[in-house]
């Protein structure tokens, strides 16, 4: 039988004869990950809940004190120190066992750093540490504590990797280290992300659990305040530091400090000055993509931008234009920068050999129960120590009272196995007692010295009493935890980086920017912009107009429309889909400049282009309704409440035909009528009613009927008192009585609205036709972008058969491809 037919065994494994074992790979595999996933969990990537540190942190301190790398002593090489850890305790990467010291010497990446580093070991801008040849370290002051007693059999050894030599499973950790410096790690299936901590909290948070064990969370919390990051900066609300403190889990908002100061060289200037910024953030990337963000002009008023850090701290000076809006420029930087993150809490640690997220008052729990079990182990080691030593002094005590029988049987004996045995048999002495007689010096009897014996036995019997009373008391243990935090809190406690505001809600945004009426351009490229409508004064009817946009040969201005900068807009696709976004989150542009493109402002798939923007003031009014028209002549009529909830991504507004492309969208009461004109000069006027409301996903209904080769290029609502106004591609225009149209059943062919010509050899065509009343404006663009703001009611009233007048002159070349209308109220 061959290998491959060797059958599996589902429940026992069984040997062939020649003394294979078939497996099935999938328990093989299973029982393997897991082992592997373990060795990861445990040995590698996530804390001790006792001592708060990794197996590679606490084989750094343990070799340091094992090496004297201890405070007050000289700084010795770091490639020593890592040659030691790897040789000994970790047998993994030499870059892994110093990128880990360098972190524990870092003061912005640890809020308390536990190594003394002396050399380059990198910066806040993320420049690395100088190689481990170049460096020098030693245990930081404060790191001494976390070894504290460990020579007093107060934590368990186990073999390290080879079996050669013992390390510690845990540190006796006096200082409530999980918590204090906080930690990251990634394991599989599983990570920790804990942040630093204020030591003076912690420790008064300890203190109120231990005279209080039965303290509630928000208890604790008005001790613990929240984390204290060692790059300060400022927490924005108590929601996510409630979270994380009360389930293990929780998102904390942190904003960059920032301040205002004038600009000494500039009169009327203002600078905005950073001095901390959120933890974990680079902050030479922070300013890279401030810069990029002014190119993309998504960051608008920032007219300098510089890095004047220095070892006095960190400066980060941002120079403003002269009449930006200091709030709106913040508000920018927190929203499009890393100068607000987020810091996701994961406080997961190892307990008992098992993971566990573990809420606050866990977290100082298991600090307390190891300091229970470590001074507790410290006491009794102590207690043993001073029993062996008080029985050696009882030994000598007996020897004292009865020296001559002593010096009498000692020289009589002929060995000093005979004179131990001799003092053994004769004083009932032990091994140890009669060994420590022996070796007693002759100065030893004289007077003083039999009476510091005396006196050393009474105090070592005090000593006693007392350590066994601690050992029978827990409440004694409690107490002394309590005290010897105390002192390093009197020590080492410092003043809070970190503070904290209300909330980290978005400032609002419309009550910074002021409210205004611009135009709004758009391109058939897809680039847009917003000028202030002041901008372009009013002209007499046949003028030439001003330059509003720049475009080039293969670009040109497809839609203008007016608005304030605080109005949402609804920006309609070509692909039948709907954006929402204020008006004031266009980019704000001169006449001349060309604006940026709609991708950078929308979310815009490939090949999608806007079509049609329109304001909508409220979106819960369901007696408003969006009326849209279609170039093939379907038309749709949606309630503005289907897009309420629109925020910041896209939504489907109407289903197009194959072929066929939105053409405008309205607003209107459900109760007007609305008129369709075609290219050709055809017009249709029927009642909405005749299009009943229908959701956003549906295709609409016929609204006008199209003869070949024609297409609609006008969609509008009818108004009391007002005059249809129709331009020209050639620049020609009329204005036309509503009351001149009767009203139709939407479907039909419509009637002529004005007599086209051939003009220069071409035909005329309808560019746009537009609903207008006495006092309106009209804004005229061309196609090399040339802009033309005239009364409306200068445009000379004629019938329907009527051809127009000119309206605006064309240089050679150009024609007119659209006009907008600024509505009364608006001028």
């Amino acid at each position: 039988m061959s290998d491959k037919q060797i059958p599996l065994m589902n429940s026992q494994m069984l040997q062939d004869t020649r003394g294979i074992t078939p497996l099935r790979i999938e328990e093989e595999m299973k029982t393997s990950y897991i082992d592997y996933s373990m060795s990861v969990i445990v040995s590698r990537a996530l804390p001790d809940a006792r001592d708060g540190m990794k197996p590679v942190h606490r084989r750094i301190l343990y070799a340091m004190n094992e090496q004297g790398m201890t405070p007050g002593r000289a700084h010795k090489k770091s490639a020593r120190l890592v040659g030691e850890v790897l040789g000994k305790y970790h047998p993994h990467g030499d870059s892994a066992v110093y990128q880990a010291m360098v972190r524990m010497a870092q003061d912005f990446a640890m809020r308390y750093p536990l190594v003394d580093g002396q050399g380059n070991f990198g910066s806040v801008d993320g420049d690395s540490a100088a190689a481990m040849r170049y460096t020098e370290a030693r245990m930081a002051r404060i790191a001494s504590y976390m070894m504290e007693d460990i020579d007093k059999e107060t934590v368990a050894f186990a073999p390290n990797f080879d079996e050669s030599l013992q390390e510690p499973t845990v540190l006796p950790a006096k200082l409530p280290n999980l918590l204090l410096n906080g930690t990251s790690g990634i394991a599989v299936g599983m990570a920790t992300n804990i942040p630093p901590h204020h030591l003076g909290e912690l420790i008064d948070g300890i203190v109120e659990l231990i005279d209080n064990p039965e303290a509630q969370i928000i208890d604790l919390m008005k001790h613990v305040k929240g984390p204290d990051f060692p790059t300060g900066a400022i927490i924005c609300g108590r929601e996510g530091i409630m979270s994380a403190y009360s389930t293990g889990r929780g998102s904390i908002v942190v904003r960059a400090r920032i301040s205002r100061e004038a600009v000494k060289t500039k009169k009327d200037r203002e600078a905005l000055i950073v001095t901390e910024i959120p933890y974990q953030v680079n902050k030479s990337d922070l300013i890279i993509k401030i810069a990029d963000l002014v190119h993309e002009k998504k960051l608008t008023g920032i007219a300098d931008l510089r890095d004047e850090s220095d070892r006095k701290g960190m400066r980060i000076y941002i120079e403003l234009k002269k009449d930006a809006n200091p709030d709106v420029v913040i508000n920018q930087l927190y929203k499009h920068t890393a100068m607000q993150s987020s810091f996701g809490v994961n406080m997961l640690a190892i307990v008992d050999g098992v993971p566990r997220v573990l809420n606050l008052k866990e977290c100082l729990q298991q600090y307390i129960l190891h300091r229970v079990d470590v001074v507790t182990k410290r006491t009794q080691f102590e207690l043993r120590k001073a029993e062996e030593r008080a029985h050696i002094l009882e030994g000598l005590r007996i020897a004292l009272h009865n020296l001559d029988a002593v010096i009498a049987l000692i020289r009589k004996s002929k060995t000093v196995e005979d004179a131990k045995a001799g003092l053994m048999t004769s004083f009932k002495l032990s091994d140890k007692q009669a060994q420590a007689i022996l070796d007693m010096r002759l100065q030893r009897l004289t007077g003083l010295e039999r009476d510091k014996i005396e006196t050393e036995y009474n105090d070592l019997m005090k000593i006693i009493a007392d350590l066994k009373d601690i050992l029978e008391k827990k409440s004694r243990v409690m107490k002394m935890i309590k005290k010897e935090v105390l002192e390093i809190k009197s020590n080492h406690a410092d003043a809070r980086r970190t503070t904290f505001e209300d909330s980290a809600e978005e400032v609002d945004m419309d009550d910074l920017i002021p409210e205004e009426t611009v135009a709004v351009f758009l391109t058939e490229q897809g680039f847009v912009k917003r000028i202030s409508i002041d901008a372009f004064r009013s002209q007499l009817r046949g003028g030439r107009g001003v330059m509003g946009m720049t475009t080039n040969d293969e670009d040109q201005v497809k839609s203008l429309l007016v608005a304030s900068t605080h109005t949402p807009l609804l920006c309609f696709t070509n692909f039948g889909k709907a954006y929402r976004l204020k008006v004031y989150n266009l980019p704000d542009a001169a006449k001349q400049a060309k604006g940026r493109s709609l991708a950078t402002v929308l979310d815009l798939a490939e090949g999608e282009s806007v079509k049609a923007m329109v304001p909508v003031e409220d979106f819960t009014d369901k007696k408003v309704y969006l009326m849209m028209a279609t170039v093939n002549g379907v038309v749709k009529k949606t309630s503005v409440s289907e897009f309420q909830h629109l925020k910041n991504s896209s939504v489907i507004a109407i289903k197009l035909d194959d072929g066929d492309d939105l053409l405008m969208v309205h607003k209107t009461n459900g109760e007007q009528d609305v008129v369709m004109a075609t290219n050709n000069g055809m017009m249709i006027r029927f009642s909405e009613k005749d299009v009943r409301p229908v959701g956003r996903a549906t295709r609409g209904v016929r609204g006008l009927n199209l003869k070949s080769g024609d297409k609609v290029n006008g969609f509008n609502v009818v108004v009391d008192n007002t005059s249809l106004l129709l331009c020209t591609t050639f620049g020609y225009g009329k204005r036309t009585q509503l009351t001149e149209y009767r009203r139709q059943k939407r479907g039909g062919f419509g009637v002529r609205a004005i007599r086209l010509k051939d003009r220069k050899g071409k035909k005329d065509t309808v560019v746009k036709s537009l609903i207008v009343q006495s006092g309106d404006e009209v804004i005229c663009v061309t196609k090399n972008g040339t802009v033309n703001r005239q009364e409306a009611y200068a445009i000379s009233a004629q019938k329907r058969a009527a051809s127009g007048v000119i309206v605006q002159r064309l240089d050679d070349g150009d024609v007119l491809i659209d006009v907008a209308r600024v509505l009364k109220e608006e001028k």
